[in-house]
C-alpha cells in the first residue's frame, strides 16, 4: 500500500484509468440520474433574490409552534406561507421564519408583522404587538428575474470562452471534453443542492462559477501533459489510451495536492461563517465551492480524460495504431534455435527468422602424422 502512494506520489504510477471508463461513467451516471430526479421532482430551492417575495424574521418569548403562525396568517391570503421555527447557535433563542410571496399593499404588510409579533410574545410598553421586532426583506419578483438572466447570461459567456481557449491552446476534442466535465460537475453540484434542500442565493452562483474554473484548472493541467506526451512519443508508436494514462498518473498528485490544498481554507470557511459568525453569506459561499471542488477534481481525472480517450481513438491514425498493436500482441513468440553456422534476421512482423547456413564438408580418409604436415609446409630442418 506505501509502496502505491510511494508511486503516486512521485507520478510513477501505473493506474489504468482508461479500460476502467465504464466503471467511472456508470458511477457519475448514477449522481447524474439522482440530480436530474431532484432537480425536476423536488427543485432548486432558490432564496428571494431570484424568485421575489417577502421574508418575516421574528425571535420567540413563548412556546408558540409552526401551526400558531401558519393559523395567524391564514386570514390574509397570502399563499403558500412555510414556516420554519430554529435556534440561534450561542445564544439558544428561538426565532421564526416566514417567507410568502411578495405583497405590494403596505397596510397588509403592517397587519402580518402585527399578526406575527402577536404569536411570538414580541409587545411594546403598552401591551401592543411590537413590529419593530419583526425584520423583513422585501424583494420585488422582477428584481430577482433580473438577477437570474444576469446568472445565466454570465454561465454562457463562460463556457463560450472556456471553448474558444481550449480550441486555439489545445484541440476542438479538448475543448468538448472539458465542456462535457463542465457540464456534469454544474449538474451534480446543483442536484446536491436540490436533493438536499440548500438554498441558491447570489453568492452561491458565484461560487458556482468559481468551481467551475478549478475544474477548468485541473482539466487544463491534464490535457497539457497529453500534449506534451503526444508530441515526445512519435507518430504511430504507442495508443492514444496510452498516452493518456500515462499523463493522469503523472499529474494525478498534483491534482489531488490542488484541491486539498483548496478544500482545507474552504472547509475553514464553511466552519467559521457558518458556527462561529453565522453569516449566511460566507455559509452559501464556502458550501459551494466546497462540494464543488470534490465534483470538479473528479471529473477533470475520471470524466474529461477518459472521453478525450474514446474520441480520439476514434480518428484513422489511432484506429491504425490500435490495430498494429493488438496484432503484434496477438502473434505467437518465435523462438529462435542456437544452432551453429546459423544467422537471425527479423521480418516485417517484428518475429525472428533463422537462417541455416550449409557446413562445410570435411575431408575422408587417415589424418596426416604432425611430421607429415611439417613436411608439406616446406624443406625439413637437419
Amino acid at each position: 500500500m506505501f509502496a502505491g502512494l510511494r508511486k503516486v506520489a512521485k507520478g510513477e504510477s501505473n493506474i489504468d484509468f482508461i479500460s476502467r471508463a465504464k466503471v467511472w461513467f456508470a458511477v457519475s451516471g448514477v449522481v447524474l440520474v439522482a440530480s436530474i430526479l431532484g432537480l425536476t421532482v423536488r427543485g432548486l430551492n432558490l432564496g428571494l433574490e431570484f424568485k421575489g417575495g417577502t421574508s418575516f424574521t421574528v425571535p420567540i418569548k413563548n412556546g408558540a409552534t409552526v401551526k400558531d403562525f401558519s393559523d395567524a396568517l391564514d386570514k390574509f391570503n397570502v399563499g403558500e406561507a412555510p414556516v420554519q421555527i430554529a435556534t440561534v447557535r450561542g445564544t439558544g433563542q428561538r426565532q421564526a421564519e416566514v417567507r410568502v410571496k411578495h405583497i405590494e399593499d403596505r397596510q397588509v404588510l403592517t397587519s402580518v408583522e402585527q399578526a406575527l409579533a402577536r404569536v411570538a410574545g414580541q409587545t411594546d410598553a403598552s401591551g401592543q404587538p411590537d413590529v419593530n421586532a419583526v425584520s423583513i426583506e422585501d424583494v420585488g419578483p422582477n428584481w430577482g428575474r433580473q438577477v437570474s438572466n444576469k446568472a445565466l447570461r454570465g454561465l454562457i459567456v463562460f463556457l463560450i470562452l472556456v471553448v474558444i481557449y481550449i480550441s486555439l491552446r489545445f484541440e476542438p476534442k479538448m475543448a468538448a471534453a472539458a465542456l462535457v466535465a463542465l457540464f456534469h460537475d454544474l449538474i451534480a453540484t446543483a442536484g446536491i443542492y436540490a436533493l438536499i434542500g440548500f438554498i441558491v442565493t447570489p453568492a452561491t452562483v458565484i461560487a458556482l462559477l468559481t468551481l467551475l474554473g478549478y475544474s477548468l484548472y485541473d482539466t487544463v493541467v491534464v490535457f497539457d501533459r497529453v500534449r506534451e506526451n503526444t508530441e515526445a512519443a512519435g507518430a504511430g508508436r504507442v495508443t492514444y489510451s496510452d498516452v493518456v494514462n500515462r499523463s493522469v498518473n503523472q499529474v494525478l498528485m498534483r491534482s489531488l495536492n490542488t484541491s486539498l490544498t483548496s478544500l482545507l481554507p474552504v472547509g475553514a470557511l464553511l466552519f467559521v461563517g457558518s458556527y462561529l459568525l453565522h453569516a449566511e453569506t460566507l455559509k452559501d459561499l464556502a458550501l459551494a465551492l466546497f462540494v464543488g471542488i470534490l465534483v470538479g477534481t473528479y471529473s477533470s481525472i475520471f470524466i474529461a480524460s477518459p472521453v478525450l480517450s474514446i474520441w480520439k481513438e476514434r480518428e484513422p491514425k489511432y484506429q491504425a495504431i490500435r490495430t498494429r498493436t493488438t496484432t503484434r500482441g496477438a502473434a505467437p513468440p518465435a523462438t529462435a534455435v542456437a544452432t551453429a553456422g546459423a544467422s537471425t534476421r527479423m521480418t516485417d512482423e517484428g518475429t525472428v527468422a533463422t537462417e541455416q547456413r550449409p557446413r562445410p564438408s570435411r575431408p575422408t580418409g587417415p589424418r596426416p602424422s604432425p611430421r607429415g604436415r611439417k613436411r608439406r609446409g616446406g624443406k625439413r630442418r637437419r
